[in-house]
């Protein structure tokens, strides 16, 4: 099976990410599994996930990504009717054949149990989907060492997330699709551990803050063109689970 991913993006409202998780959930989620989907995520900016500022959130004037539509499928040149109905969400999207390494799940982490509620109903805590690249002149191999053998471990030991998903892209797969390297998708316990620093980086004292802020943007820096980077926080629905 290979992975999908589409993005979307609206004006970022979350009154009218309300809108759209019930519209995702309740009319083109039945569409997407009628049609082929093996495996389906619903991610969304919604009320909920407001409550959590955007770690690096779009310049004024740019409009946010506002939801993520993940799908399973047998074959990528088979999504035709898949692609059709993300489409019909009336949404600008683009879609992308990404590997997915699914880094950190509910239940591994000391920051969250495992998992425990059914397919469909909303994840605890809240989600931030980063739109990620490698920068100019850095080799490929280079670039995942870092990102996936340097700061992957670290961001483990800094940062109390309770899953971590790694998207990297093969290709863009729709036209007029933006570049984009990855697509990240990290679960924290709360909102509140996405909006204060302290929690955000597991710090019990400001030099302490200091210092694993200091380590993260080192590592950062290294692997990432932060100038590039995009994050929204989102709800997360687990609609059908492999």
């Amino acid at each position: 099976m290979e992975k999908i991913v589409y993005l979307l993006w609206g004006d970022g409202e979350p009154e009218e990410g309300d809108a759209l998780r019930q519209r995702l959930l309740d009319e083109t989620a039945p569409l997407l599994v009628a049609a082929g989907a093996r495996g389906l995520t619903v991610n969304v900016h919604d009320t909920e996930a407001s409550k959590a500022p955007s770690p690096v959130p779009a310049p004024e004037g740019e409009a946010p990504h506002c939801a993520e539509v993940s799908l399973w499928v047998d074959s990528y040149d088979r999504r035709q009717p898949l692609e059709k109905v993300i489409v019909g969400v009336g949404l600008r999207c683009a879609g992308y054949l990404v590997v997915e390494s699914l880094y950190e799940d509910y239940g591994t982490t000391p920051h969250g149990p495992p998992r425990s509620w059914p397919d469909g109903q909303r994840s605890p805590g809240v989600l931030t989907v980063a739109l990620i690249h490698r920068p100019v002149g850095l080799a490929y191999p280079e670039w995942i060492e870092r990102w996936h053998g340097t700061q992957s471990p670290l961001s483990a030991e800094l940062q109390p997330r309770t899953r971590y998903v790694r998207n990297e892209v093969v290709r863009a797969l729709t036209d007029g699709a933006p570049m984009v390297h990855g697509i990240v998708e990290e679960a924290w316990p709360s909102a509140g551990h996405v909006a204060d620093p302290m929690l955000f980086y597991n710090a019990g004292t400001p030099e302490e803050l200091n210092t694993n802020i200091t380590r993260m943007l080192d590592s950062v820096n290294a692997c990432l063109d932060l100038s590039r980077i995009r994050s929204s926080t989102m709800s997360e629905y687990l609609v059908k689970t492999l």
